[in-house]
């Protein structure tokens, strides 16, 4: 259950031009948070960022009481939330939305992510013990490339594309997907990223009869169903239907989303 909670930064730190991961002591999204889930974040005081920002969790620490945001700057909000610092509060509602499914009985995943939608997914690769692991993340280049190392030692197999080839292969990270599926299989799919990227793994997932979930990212006011503002189309028996991101997602199954061409 979700809790509107002020807790602690306890730090802040800048991992490339306009992205940021900020550490957060809380006990109760360390202890009832999963892979998947959200937190919607109040950024600033007064009027000027009045909307709450919601941000995926990264990782959380049950030992240690605490969970990481990553977060790229994008306006004025989450510009003002790229300021604060270690032991000031931070105001949010936590943890929001379902989880993705890591059931014991999946052996073989993969995860697919590109850009800001690698985060959730690390999330996976940390819970996930007892399967084989590959990830496959894309970047625009090197020097938005963040987190390489936390995914690679909690994969048995990191594959990286850039747009431009200045890191890993040079390319859609899908192509390498595409490609390792004509000599391997998977018993699941995870995938975040922008929706080009998320249509092209789905497709290929139903191609090679292969279960898939989709994180859906969107625009969101209040981050539990009540302004409607993150709509998406999704399958009811012969038609469709609008859910909502926040509260009926972020994770879908893949047959479940409609892609408007």
């Amino acid at each position: 259950m979700s809790r509107v909670l002020r807790e602690t930064i306890e730090k802040t730190e800048q991992l490339a031009k306009s992205i940021y991961r900020m550490t957060i002591k809380s006990d109760y999204v360390s202890k009832n948070a999963k892979p998947g889930q959200f937190v919607n974040v109040k950024c600033s005081e007064g009027i000027n960022a009045l909307l709450r920002r919601p941000i995926s969790i990264c990782k959380v620490d049950k030992d240690r009481g605490t969970f990481d945001i990553v977060f790229q700057i994008k306006g004025i909000g989450t510009e003002y939330l790229s300021q604060k610092r270690a032991g000031s509060e931070i105001d949010l509602i936590a943890p929001l939305g379902n989880s993705f499914d890591i059931d014991t009985k999946y052996k073989k995943i993969a995860v697919v992510g590109g850009g800001i939608g690698i985060f959730p997914l690390l999330y996976i690769l940390r819970e996930v013990k007892d399967a084989e692991k590959r990830a496959y993340i894309g970047f625009r280049n090197k020097d938005f490339a963040v987190l390489v190392d936390e995914f690679e030692s909690n994969c048995n197999m990191l594959n990286i594309s850039t747009d431009d080839g200045s890191m890993g292969y040079k390319g859609l990270v899908t192509d390498i997907l595409e490609d390792d599926l004509k000599s391997c299989n998977f018993d699941i799919i995870y995938t975040c990223g922008p929706t080009p990227m998320l249509k092209k793994v789905v497709e290929i997932a139903n191609k090679n009869n292969i279960k898939c979930q989709v994180s859906m990212e969107q625009r969101m006011g209040c981050g539990i169903g009540a302004c409607l503002v993150c709509a998406c189309k999704t399958k009811k028996e012969d038609s469709w239907e609008y859910s909502h991101v926040c509260k009926d997602g972020p994770v879908f199954w893949s047959d479940e989303v409609i892609f408007d061409e």
